[in-house]
């Protein structure tokens, strides 16, 4: 068998402690791997300008396969103060390392599986009758992860033919005495290539693992040009999968109807922003961000990370407290995409059992206060988390 060489980047904050947990639940697994560890974060864009250096994306150029932690990402004028003085006023503009990853890479598939462990005290309920009950949430998003809001094609003081252009759409009467410089434009773009490409993906996952449902959540009630975009080819693309129900929900609507009757859904497909949204909000379901895995997928390269961000406040506490099953359920994520099917169940099981047996939860599963007195009240620290998964391996 072929020994995969991963890049690593640990990256922001608690991205340094969760990513060398997924490693050790690696290896404790038999995974063949050699891991190469690359630059990214904030600690690079304030010495050098950049926060994803050319030498890591040689790096992923290379090798195709990256596990992430997380990263810090702050205002622009925040960024800028805190970039070395020797940089400050040459035109150097923080860029989020992990969007630039995306779109460099064209990593247009993120795929955000929520699924519920049995016996994980923060757990959806809702009340039954007299009683309550707990339903079982597998839902999979697919996120185009490339255009939409987060295309990066956006002007505050939009330029004088950038303006013009604007200027022609009837809707822009609004703002005919708005002067440019006090203007702010984003664009949301969609391309049917890209489109196609993501909602057959998840068609095709649905048929893979027997969902009985794709759901487009757009709006295109409103959002008429791209939430329709994405809704036609979504509808096009749903008469190749004739066993598969075709839904369409309302993204404000989904956000009500999740806390409802999740267990009803199964494969959801939608642009950037809505998807972002819509994995959160499914994954608060499930255990919030310390159970929010995800996978980011092109042609050539893959990434793996988890949802939740760098937490700095929690980087330098002893013993650390975070949880880093979302870390380790990302590299599930990266185990599966490489054919090691059978090693990411064994870690999902034992990760099953570590919950269900309820003698290891960290403070988030406690739903206490992070902070250094969580282990007075029963917290178990991220290595005690990890060493509880290992010894069910």
């Amino acid at each position: 068998m072929t020994r995969h060489m991963i890049v690593t980047m640990p990256g922001d904050g608690i991205g340094r402690i969760v990513l060398p947990e997924a490693l050790r639940v690696l290896d404790a697994v038999g995974f063949d791997a050699e891991y190469i560890p690359a630059d990214i974060g904030w600690e690079f864009w304030k010495s050098e300008g950049n926060a994803l250096p050319e030498r890591t994306i040689r790096l992923l150029e290379k090798h195709k396969l990256g596990l992430f932690g997380s990263i810090t990402s702050k205002p622009k004028d925040k960024a800028g103060a805190e970039l070395d003085p020797a940089l400050q006023h040459k035109g150097y503009v923080y860029y989020s390392p992990i969007v630039g990853m995306r779109q460099y890479f064209d990593l247009d598939l993120c795929i955000r599986p929520c699924r519920s462990f049995p016996g994980n005290p923060l757990n959806f309920i809702r009340r039954k009758g007299d009683g309550f009950e707990e339903p079982k949430i597998d839902v999979v998003i697919f996120r185009q992860n490339t255009e939409g809001l987060y295309s990066g094609v956006e002007w505050t003081n939009p330029p004088e033919n950038v303006r013009q252009a604007l200027d022609t759409h009837i809707k822009m009467k609004k703002y005919a005495h708005v002067k440019s410089e006090d203007l702010a434009v984003s664009c949301r773009i969609f391309s049917a290539p890209a489109c196609v490409r993501i909602v057959r993906a998840a068609f095709e996952h649905a048929r893979k693992f027997g969902y009985k449902s794709v759901t487009v959540c757009e709006k295109p009630n409103v959002i008429r040009e791209t939430s329709g975009m994405m809704l036609a080819q979504t509808r096009r693309t749903a008469g190749d999968f004739p066993e598969i129900e075709l839904r369409s929900t309302n993204i404000d609507a989904q956000m009500m109807w999740m806390t409802k009757n999740p267990e009803d859904y199964g494969v959801i497909v939608s642009g950037n922003m809505f998807g972002d949204i819509a994995s959160d909000g499914f994954a608060g379901l499930v255990g919030g961000l310390g159970f929010a895995c995800s996978a980011n997928i092109g042609r050539a390269v893959a990434v793996f990370e988890p949802t939740h961000g760098s937490a700095p406040k929690y980087e330098h506490l002893k013993p650390s407290i975070v949880n880093p099953v979302a870390m380790i359920l990302s590299a599930c994520m990266l185990l599966d995409y490489v054919g090691e099917t059978n090693k990411a169940k064994r870690i999902r099981t034992a990760i099953a059992k570590v919950i269900a047996r309820g003698e290891v939860r960290t403070y988030d599963m406690l739903r206490l206060k992070g902070g250094p007195d969580v282990f007075k009240k029963g917290a178990a620290s991220t290595q005690e988390m990890t060493a509880a998964i290992i010894s069910e391996l």
